[in-house]
Protein backbone atom coordinates (compact mmCIF):
# COMPACT_ATOMS: atom_id res chain seq x y z
CA UNK A 1 0.00 0.00 0.00
CA UNK A 2 2.88 2.39 0.77
CA UNK A 3 4.36 2.00 -2.71
CA UNK A 4 1.06 2.78 -4.41
CA UNK A 5 0.58 5.82 -2.21
CA UNK A 6 4.03 7.06 -3.18
CA UNK A 7 3.42 6.31 -6.86
CA UNK A 8 0.12 8.19 -6.74
CA UNK A 9 1.81 11.22 -5.17
CA UNK A 10 4.56 11.12 -7.81
CA UNK A 11 2.06 10.96 -10.66
CA UNK A 12 -0.11 13.69 -9.15
CA UNK A 13 2.83 16.00 -8.43
CA UNK A 14 4.35 15.39 -11.87
CA UNK A 15 1.62 17.59 -13.36
CA UNK A 16 2.83 20.50 -11.25
CA UNK A 17 6.56 19.77 -11.39
CA UNK A 18 6.68 19.35 -15.18
CA UNK A 19 4.57 22.47 -15.63
CA UNK A 20 6.93 24.44 -13.38
CA UNK A 21 9.93 23.11 -15.30
CA UNK A 22 8.39 24.15 -18.63
CA UNK A 23 7.52 27.60 -17.28
CA UNK A 24 11.08 27.97 -15.93
CA UNK A 25 12.58 27.07 -19.32
CA UNK A 26 10.31 29.57 -21.10
CA UNK A 27 11.01 32.36 -18.59
CA UNK A 28 12.57 35.47 -20.14
CA UNK A 29 12.87 39.18 -19.36
CA UNK A 30 9.13 39.71 -19.93
CA UNK A 31 8.02 36.62 -17.99
CA UNK A 32 7.51 34.24 -20.90
CA UNK A 33 4.38 33.16 -22.75
CA UNK A 34 2.33 32.78 -19.57
CA UNK A 35 2.95 36.44 -18.74
CA UNK A 36 1.66 37.47 -22.17
CA UNK A 37 -1.50 35.49 -21.44
CA UNK A 38 -1.88 36.91 -17.93
CA UNK A 39 -1.47 40.62 -18.79
CA UNK A 40 -4.94 41.11 -20.34
CA UNK A 41 -6.56 38.92 -17.70
CA UNK A 42 -4.99 40.96 -14.90
CA UNK A 43 -6.18 44.13 -16.62
CA UNK A 44 -9.77 42.86 -16.55
CA UNK A 45 -9.47 41.88 -12.88
CA UNK A 46 -7.94 45.27 -11.97
CA UNK A 47 -10.69 47.09 -13.84
CA UNK A 48 -13.43 45.06 -12.13
CA UNK A 49 -11.92 45.39 -8.65
CA UNK A 50 -11.24 49.10 -8.96
CA UNK A 51 -14.80 49.74 -10.13
CA UNK A 52 -16.24 47.67 -7.25
CA UNK A 53 -13.91 49.08 -4.57
CA UNK A 54 -13.96 52.63 -5.90
CA UNK A 55 -10.18 53.10 -5.78
CA UNK A 56 -7.34 52.57 -8.18
CA UNK A 57 -5.25 49.46 -7.63
CA UNK A 58 -1.47 49.63 -8.02
CA UNK A 59 0.26 48.07 -11.00
CA UNK A 60 1.29 44.46 -10.60
CA UNK A 61 4.58 42.93 -11.75
CA UNK A 62 3.58 39.96 -13.90
CA UNK A 63 7.11 38.53 -14.05
CA UNK A 64 7.23 38.34 -10.24
CA UNK A 65 3.85 36.61 -10.27
CA UNK A 66 5.13 34.05 -12.82
CA UNK A 67 8.21 33.39 -10.67
CA UNK A 68 5.92 32.86 -7.66
CA UNK A 69 3.82 30.38 -9.64
CA UNK A 70 6.97 28.48 -10.67
CA UNK A 71 8.12 28.33 -7.05
CA UNK A 72 4.74 27.18 -5.73
CA UNK A 73 4.39 24.47 -8.37
CA UNK A 74 7.97 23.21 -8.23
CA UNK A 75 8.71 23.32 -4.52
CA UNK A 76 5.16 22.34 -3.56
CA UNK A 77 5.21 19.40 -5.97
CA UNK A 78 8.54 18.09 -4.68
CA UNK A 79 7.39 18.35 -1.07
CA UNK A 80 4.08 16.68 -1.95
CA UNK A 81 5.92 13.67 -3.41
CA UNK A 82 7.40 13.05 0.04
CA UNK A 83 3.99 13.30 1.70
CA UNK A 84 4.36 16.81 3.09
CA UNK A 85 1.19 18.64 4.08
CA UNK A 86 3.05 21.93 3.58
CA UNK A 87 3.69 20.96 -0.04
CA UNK A 88 -0.01 20.36 -0.56
CA UNK A 89 -0.75 23.79 0.92
CA UNK A 90 1.69 25.36 -1.56
CA UNK A 91 -0.06 23.58 -4.42
CA UNK A 92 -3.44 24.70 -3.06
CA UNK A 93 -2.20 28.29 -2.98
CA UNK A 94 -1.00 27.97 -6.57
CA UNK A 95 -4.37 26.66 -7.73
CA UNK A 96 -6.27 29.30 -5.76
CA UNK A 97 -4.20 32.08 -7.37
CA UNK A 98 -4.10 30.85 -10.94
CA UNK A 99 -7.36 29.00 -11.61
CA UNK A 100 -9.75 31.99 -11.58
CA UNK A 101 -7.26 34.07 -13.61
CA UNK A 102 -6.27 31.61 -16.30
CA UNK A 103 -9.64 29.93 -16.81
CA UNK A 104 -11.98 32.92 -16.79
CA UNK A 105 -14.96 31.24 -18.45
CA UNK A 106 -17.21 33.68 -16.61
CA UNK A 107 -16.07 36.49 -18.97
CA UNK A 108 -17.54 34.65 -22.00
CA UNK A 109 -21.04 33.78 -23.14
CA UNK A 110 -22.00 30.06 -23.16
CA UNK A 111 -22.40 30.05 -26.96
CA UNK A 112 -18.76 31.11 -27.52
CA UNK A 113 -16.23 28.31 -28.24
CA UNK A 114 -13.79 29.65 -25.60
CA UNK A 115 -16.42 29.20 -22.91
CA UNK A 116 -16.47 25.39 -23.04
CA UNK A 117 -12.67 25.10 -23.23
CA UNK A 118 -12.13 27.42 -20.27
CA UNK A 119 -14.93 25.84 -18.24
CA UNK A 120 -13.42 22.38 -18.78
CA UNK A 121 -9.98 23.56 -17.60
CA UNK A 122 -11.55 25.37 -14.64
CA UNK A 123 -13.38 22.20 -13.55
CA UNK A 124 -10.19 20.13 -13.89
CA UNK A 125 -8.28 22.58 -11.71
CA UNK A 126 -11.12 22.52 -9.20
CA UNK A 127 -10.87 18.71 -9.13
CA UNK A 128 -7.13 18.96 -8.41
CA UNK A 129 -7.95 21.42 -5.62
CA UNK A 130 -10.42 18.90 -4.19
CA UNK A 131 -7.88 16.08 -4.39
CA UNK A 132 -5.38 18.17 -2.43
CA UNK A 133 -8.02 18.93 0.20
CA UNK A 134 -8.76 15.21 0.40
CA UNK A 135 -5.05 14.47 0.90
CA UNK A 136 -4.81 17.03 3.71
CA UNK A 137 -7.94 15.62 5.32
CA UNK A 138 -6.63 12.06 5.18
CA UNK A 139 -3.25 13.10 6.59
CA UNK A 140 -4.95 14.86 9.50
CA UNK A 141 -7.42 12.03 10.17
CA UNK A 142 -4.70 9.59 11.22
CA UNK A 143 -4.04 10.13 14.94
CA UNK A 144 -0.35 10.60 15.67
CA UNK A 145 -0.42 8.22 18.65
CA UNK A 146 -1.78 5.36 16.56
CA UNK A 147 0.87 5.98 13.95
CA UNK A 148 3.69 5.88 16.54
CA UNK A 149 2.30 2.70 18.15
CA UNK A 150 2.04 1.00 14.76
CA UNK A 151 5.62 1.93 13.93
CA UNK A 152 6.92 0.64 17.28
CA UNK A 153 5.02 -2.65 16.89
CA UNK A 154 6.55 -3.25 13.47
CA UNK A 155 10.05 -2.47 14.73
CA UNK A 156 9.88 -5.11 17.46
Amino acid sequence: MGFFSFLGRVLFASVFILSAWQMFNELDATGGPIAKELVPKFAVVQKNLSSKLGLALPDFDIKQFVITIIFLKGFGGILFVFGSTFGSFLLLMNLALTTPLLYDFYNYRPNKPEYNLLLNEFVQSTALFGALLFFIGMKNSIPRRQLKKALKAKAA
